[in-house]
């Protein structure tokens, strides 16, 4: 099957810097693939470079098989590519729905007026999919605990992903419960045949959650291990680059 991103040889400079070198990596659909390493390692310009903020100097991106060339964000979402970031991105005043719609809401009649309706519906029955338990679609995003903000951030990147979602640690300010129900979550796009690359400093949860696990070192890619074939202490070493 064709990979539902292919990154060939992508290389990233700023001035005199390089951040990435020489990045190859192919991602398909129903799969999650893990970035790891320090930071400093180049993962948050990686995943700026997929979602279309940052263009490389250098490679080639293919989205199912076509070049894909983002001079920005919206070309990216566009494309079906949606990023969950670490501060979730979300307006603290508005509502769960709103925030789910945030920049494309729908219109209805000849006054274009917001359709409402239609959003908390769509909202209603997308939570539920994911079992996103929040107390209702109209609760507004200042009185959600960490968790539920977190599974709002998701639910709206899985509305609108068509092809990959890139998830930015997803977890770091959560609890172990709150954790659970959101690595729940990613299970269940995993079974929605998304493709899925996940930012984590967390080992633990890379190796419950990921198919793949791909180690960056200042830039470099050190190696891709499939997940049930390496160990920890692999990873570790392949991050610090001393052996055990």
């Amino acid at each position: 099957m064709t990979p539902v991103l292919q990154l060939k040889n992508i290389r990233k400079s700023f001035g005199g810097v390089t951040a990435i070198q020489d990045f190859s990596l192919d991602i398909h659909a129903g799969e999650v693939v893990a970035l790891v390493g320090d930071n400093g390692a180049g993962k948050s310009t990686l995943i700026k470079m997929i979602s279309g903020v940052y263009t490389p100097t250098s490679g080639d991106m293919l989205l199912d098989g076509q070049p894909a060339d983002f001079p920005d964000a919206s070309v990216a979402r566009e494309r079906g590519i949606e990023v969950v970031y670490q501060d979730l991105a979300l307006a603290d005043q508005q509502t769960v729905y709103m925030n789910l719609f945030l920049g494309r809401e729908p219109v209805k009649g000849p006054l274009r007026l917001l359709d409402r309706k239609r959003m908390i519906a769509e909202t209603d029955t997308l939570v539920k999919e994911l079992d996103v338990r929040i107390p209702s679609a109209s609760a507004t995003i200042r009185d959600l605990s960490g968790g539920q903000r977190q599974g709002v951030a998701i639910a709206r990147a899985t509305h609108w992903a068509k092809k990959i979602i890139l998830l930015d640690e997803p977890t770091a300010a959560l609890g172990v419960a709150e954790t659970a129900r959101v690595e729940a979550t990613i299970e269940t796009l995993k079974a929605r045949n998304l493709a899925i690359f996940i930012i984590s400093h967390s080992l633990d949860q890379v190796f419950r959650l990921s198919d793949r696990i791909c180690v960056l070192r200042r830039g470099q890619q050190i190696g891709i291990r499939e997940t049930s074939q390496t160990d920890k202490n692999e990873i570790v070493s392949m991050i610090t680059g001393v052996s055990k």
